[in-house]
């Protein structure tokens, strides 16, 4: 089984799309943050961290199980 070129140029390109995400959505959240009521603010924090350590470690575990042929 040989690793796939397709998979590896589109985790190659999420890769520096991710932070550009990061820090989009993170601005969005500092500047909605005090308009919004208590328990909507940590749900969107909880998700946000939440979703942003799921994608790292997809990007990671897919970029090295790619290249690894798992």
């Amino acid at each position: 089984v040989l690793s796939s070129l397709p998979l590896q140029m589109m985790l190659y390109f999420n890769v520096y799309y991710f932070p550009v995400w990061f820090l989009a959505e993170g601005m969005m959240l500092q500047l909605k943050y005090h308009l919004l009521p208590q328990y909507y603010q940590f749900l969107l924090v909880a998700a946000f961290l939440v979703l942003s350590l799921a994608e790292g470690s997809r990007l990671y575990l897919g970029y090295v199980g790619n290249l690894q042929e798992k």
